[in-house]
């Protein structure tokens, strides 16, 4: 992940809706959410929810695949994988998070 796509995802994810709607596709998993489902669930209102999915979709968080007359919203798990890698590459001056060595670094 280069830069200008981990601040995209990032901004994607600074607001509260967005990130709310995240956390639940990342919670579905693989079999995702209807955007019927994440409405009710999440107790957004259609119109909001579809602008907020956009957005998501637009930072490459969040997938969509239609099954047959449904839209099916899924986690960009890879994605998102890629933000967190991108963010904690040089953690701790490369050494292992969770080491007594580590916790002791000024980082």
């Amino acid at each position: 992940m280069d830069e200008t796509a981990a601040v995209r995802a990032l901004a994607a994810l600074a607001q509260e809706l967005r990130l709310r709607v995240f956390r639940a596709l990342v919670v579905a998993g693989h079999q995702g959410l209807t955007p019927g489902a994440m409405s009710e669930q999440l107790g957004i209102a259609p119109n909001t929810l579809s602008f907020h999915l956009k957005e998501l979709t637009h930072a490459e968080l969040v997938t969509q695949e239609r099954q047959g007359r449904n839209l099916v919203y899924r986690a960009a798990f890879e994605s998102m994988n890629s933000l967190l890698a991108y963010l904690t590459e040089n953690c701790c001056q490369g050494a292992p998070c969770l080491t007594d060595e580590a916790t002791s670094c000024n980082c």
